[in-house]
């Protein structure tokens, strides 16, 4: 018997903001993570009417990129979110997700400089009910520091790893070599002269010898869902313990 051809999914519900956006109503379903509103390049007034849209359906928001603009005319006009990373990230009120999330996140960082973008992948993550382990500060300058972290997110079998590193950008290949979940680069901006700007770390990433996915300069948000979505996809079925990966052990 012959099986019939897929058909491709349904568009489903939208919002529609006229004359300034068609909000998916229906991704969370079909993805598994929520569309995210991106302030950046939106004016105050856009993203206030977007956001008024949404509390009028009783649907949660997450928005990125806000800048203080952003934030001064949301304020005034009545419509307060719930800020995370410094305040790039503003979370509407009502449900995110009709599925909550299963799972541990390792969120790791080269330096403290990188801590902006990893936080904005933190908040998404944590926002969305999964559980998120984190490291600061423990790049490739100072090896003894990484093993003494990665033994004690590995005690917690994380089921992916974030790793957030500008300049060289060799954190997330080390970190690839020694454990045995995904790990997703996230090159951020950090550095200076030739091969500043995320640019030298996204080469030295989409280069690895140990097999990472990569996303792009500063995409703190969009390595967030991504694992996420590995989450959801990688989540034991109910009633039943996941099955912990070989951990690192230490030395002898």
């Amino acid at each position: 018997m012959r099986r019939a051809p897929a058909r491709p999914a349904s568009a489903g519900p939208e919002l529609l903001v006229p004359g300034v956006a068609r909000i998916d109503l229906d991704r969370m379903r079909r993805t598994g993570v929520p569309e995210v509103i991106l302030a950046e390049g939106k004016s105050p007034q856009q993203l206030a009417r977007i956001l008024a849209s949404l509390r009028e359906r009783g649907t949660g928001a997450i928005v990125s990129r806000l800048e203080p603009r952003h934030r001064s005319h949301l304020a005034r006009v009545g419509l307060r979110l719930r800020y995370r990373a410094h305040g790039r990230i503003g979370i509407g009120p009502g449900p995110l997700s009709a599925r909550p999330v299963r799972g541990i996140v390792a969120l790791l960082t080269a330096g403290t400089s990188d801590r902006p973008v990893a936080d904005e992948a933190q908040a998404i993550l944590e926002e969305l009910g999964a559980t998120v382990l984190v490291e600061h500060d423990i790049g490739v300058a100072g090896l003894h520091r990484l093993l003494s972290a990665l033994l004690r997110t590995e005690a917690r079998h994380p089921q992916v790893y974030l790793v957030a590193a500008g300049r060289e950008g060799a954190l997330p290949t080390v970190v690839a070599g020694l454990v045995g979940a995904p790990v997703v680069g996230i090159p951020t901006s950090t550095g200076y002269g030739r091969g500043g700007r995320g640019e030298a770390a996204l080469s030295a990433m989409l280069q690895s010898c140990a097999p990472i996915a990569v996303v792009n300069i500063d995409g703190g948000v969009p390595a967030g869902l991504f694992a996420l979505q590995l989450l959801h996809r990688r989540a034991p079925p109910a009633g039943t313990r996941p099955r912990p990966p070989r951990t690192l052990k230490r030395p002898p």
